[in-house]
């Protein structure tokens, strides 16, 4: 329900949550699951969580009340919503697909390198929401800039999300809260875009037979009820708690994965 919960509101994905989590019960000793089976479960039980808090999101933005009415201080144009769902997905779920049928990489560096990647983006996160973007208003309309950068970050993300059931919807949400659009817009997007590339990277998990069935079987409720509850508490908390919880999250998860993996 946490990791349902973290992920629904930020936009990171489950695996942000599940990967350090699993790693912890592993190396614990208290449920040793394979790298191969942690990510299979991520993208399991990212099939409900993600779909729900998709689903969520995307129906707010069809019924988004005027400008100022909740924490939420611009309204988010439709086609801009499907405009980052679409140019990313065009990208990263080839890359996805692929990256998981000629998978031969050594994925310990290549986590090292991501959650450094990652570290950076959560501290821009944090240092910009406090400084720069405190005080002005959220971006209204989505900058054609900003489309060529989600898509230079689509191609990556999606080999990532095929390693670590994580990568496309962390660089896609961070970005454009560092970027400082709304949270609909900034959290929405990856939720959808997170959903659907765990709907199809479960296919090949479910063809290889890679799936720890009862760990889905105990997370998936959970899932679901955090996914219901994260649309609301990420509009209650605001834009720049919202913000300051998320880098926080991304820091100390990445910095735990990086040292788990040194």
């Amino acid at each position: 329900m946490l990791a349902a919960i973290i992920a629904n509101t930020s936009g990171t994905g489950g695996g942000v949550v599940f990967v350090p989590v699993f790693n912890i019960l592993r190396e614990s000793g208290v449920y040793p699951l394979s790298p191969l089976q942690v990510t299979a479960a991520s993208f399991l039980i990212q099939c409900f969580g993600m779909s729900v808090g998709a689903l969520r999101w995307t129906h707010r933005m069809k019924t988004q009340q005027d400008a100022g009415s909740d924490s939420q201080s611009v309204s988010v144009n439709a086609r801009d919503y499907w405009t980052v769902i679409c140019v990313v997905l065009i990208i990263s779920l080839p890359a996805m697909l692929i990256t998981q049928h000629v998978h031969q990489f050594e994925s310990n560096d290549i986590l090292i390198g991501f959650k450094s990647f990652s570290l950076l983006l959560g501290s821009l996160l944090i240092l910009s929401a406090w400084t720069v973007n405190r005080n002005v208003p959220e971006q209204a309309a989505l900058q054609r800039l900003d489309i060529i950068v989600l898509m230079l970050f689509a191609g990556f993300g999606g080999f990532l999300m095929a390693l670590f059931s994580v990568g496309v919807g962390e660089f896609v949400a961070l970005y454009l809260f560092i970027r400082h659009y709304p949270i609909l817009l900034s959290t929405g997007t990856a939720c959808v875009i997170s959903a659907i590339s765990a709907l199809f990277g479960a296919i090949w998990h479910i063809d290889n037979d890679t799936v720890p069935w009862e760990v889905v079987a105990l997370a998936v409720p959970g899932a679901i009820l955090g996914a219901l509850l994260a649309r609301p508490l990420a509009l209650w908390l605001g834009s720049l708690r919202l913000k300051t919880m998320d880098g926080l999250w991304i820091l100390a998860s990445s910095l735990y994965l990086i040292l788990l993996n040194i």
